[in-house]
This record gives C-alpha cells, structure tokens and sequence, in this order.
C-alpha cells in the first residue's frame, strides 16, 4: 500500500470541514455535544472519500456514531494488567460487569493501588466546542483515510477503499487469557482502522457489545457489517490503551504530557494520534 503525508491530509480534511456550517450563527455556535450529523452531510462525506469502497456510506458512519453512543464503559485497573469494566447501556440504564479478570481479588493485586477512567463514547466528536469538535472528525478522517488507501499519492482522494488488509492468510493471534483466539479464526486487520489481533477484537466487542464471544467468534462481521465497522473504529479512537492515551482525549485536550513525553517531544493533537495508532 503505497504512503501519503498524514499530515497533508489532515489538512485537507481541516480545511473542509472547518468552512462547515451548522447556521447562520455557527461561528457563534459554543454549545457542546454537537451530533456529527449537525456539520457533516452526506455531500461533504462523498466528497473527502470520492473513492470509497460502497460499503463505507455515510448512513453507517451516523448510525455506528449513534449506536455507539449510547454506551459508557468504566475501566479499572490493578497493577498494570488486572482488568475490570463495567458497560452501562444509557438507553435502559442497565449497568454490568462484563469483564473482571481472573486474579482481580487476588491478594498480591488488591494490595496495588487501582487507577480507574471512564469512556462515554457519546463523546465522540461531540464532547467540546464546534471547532474542537471538527478538527477531532479531521483527524479521525485523516487516519482512517491513510489506513485504508489504495490509490495514487498526491490525489488525497483514496481513503476508505479497504475493508480488510490485502494479506488475509495471517491469523494474527497472540496469546491472551481474556480473549483467546477462536479455531479457524483470522483476526487480520479490518474496518476503517484495521483492527488485528484476537485480543483487540475480544475488548471491542466487550465495550461495543457487552459480548466479548461476537467478536471473537465472528470477527468477519467488522468488514461485512458497515455500522459495526465504524463502531469499532470509534471504540478503539475513544478507548485508552495500556500505556497510551486515546486519540480522543488527545484532541479534545484532556490528555497532559508527563516529564517523559515531553522529552520525546509529544504534545496534544494530531501528530500524537499518528503515535497511537
């Protein structure tokens, strides 16, 4: 797959979607949790991804933005790597732990001190004031468009033209206590932002779906589903990883470089994406 400047198209990707109008008073608009729908039409989404597989329609994105919405995940850790989440659905107020790992009341665990985050995927794009919120969608585009490109360098035309990554026969599992690999499963990378990997695809469909077996017993469903697709591309832009923040709270200004991460020059905003993903 051949490369292009991320940063090029972000800037592209800024350029039209900040000239958007939500009114006559948007560049007065102060109000936060904007829906996308609200400064994205479906004539602006064709024409930043005029080479879009079919399958990528402007339909599914609003409606994975929607579905995916309306779920908020609370995520505590013990030690670095003892894991438990509970997924509130907003629309019933049902609230549940879907994941508690097997050592969490282990001794040795319990005696670490817990470090905890909650996600409101609502929040995508939608948590700050209207300019914050369309450079986050620019930035969201932007690497979605470069991870599925397959046209011409130079054009800034080709994003979302892969549903899947051109090699399929990789299985891409790794061992994982919590989301074990299904037999006869292929976990290759998929969907706007190539999810790969079993353990990935098992966290996912935990937040995504309450269910960690969907995903890993059906991990086809992320290039054949549409909406499922950009739910999980979303899920994985809101959700913190081990050691990385989410690329969410890096463009809304939530995430505060430490002593160390200014020393490797990372700073807030769309570079430091570029970094997580």
């Amino acid at each position: 797959m051949k490369k292009i400047s991320k940063a090029a198209l972000t800037i592209l990707c800024l350029t039209a979607l900040l000239s958007l109008r939500c009114g006559a008073n948007s560049e007065h608009h102060t109000n936060y949790n904007t829906s996308v729908s609200t400064f994205l039409s479906e004539k602006q989404f064709n024409d930043l991804f005029p080479m879009r597989d079919k399958f990528y329609s402007y339909q599914a994105f609003i409606k994975a933005i929607t579905r995916i919405g309306h779920i908020k995940i609370k995520v505590v850790k013990r030690a670095v790597s003892v894991y438990q989440i509970t997924r509130t659905d907003k629309n019933n107020g049902v609230t549940r732990v879907v994941r508690q790992d097997e050592d969490w009341n282990e001794d040795w665990a319990k005696k670490k001190p817990d470090s905890s985050y909650v996600v409101d995927y609502g929040d995508f794009c939608s948590e700050k004031d209207l300019p914050t919120n369309k450079k986050e969608l620019a930035a969201f585009f932007a690497n979605i468009a470069h991870e599925t490109r397959h046209g011409v360098n130079g054009q800034y035309n080709d994003g979302l033209m892969y549903t899947h990554e051109a090699d399929t026969s990789l299985r891409y599992v790794a061992d994982n206590d919590n989301y074990p690999a299904v037999a006869g499963k292929r976990y290759y990378g998929r969907g706007p932002l190539q999810l790969s990997y079993n353990g990935n695809y098992g966290y996912a469909s935990d937040c995504i779906f309450g269910d960690k077996t969907i995903l890993l017993n059906n991990p086809e469903l992320v290039e054949t589903d549409p909406v499922i697709a950009f739910e999980v591309a979303i899920y994985f832009w809101m959700t913190p990883q081990t050691y990385k923040p989410s690329a969410h709270d890096v463009m809304v200004g939530k995430w505060k470089p430490k002593a160390g991460d200014k020393a490797k020059n990372r700073k807030p905003g769309f570079g430091m994406t570029i970094n997580i993903i």
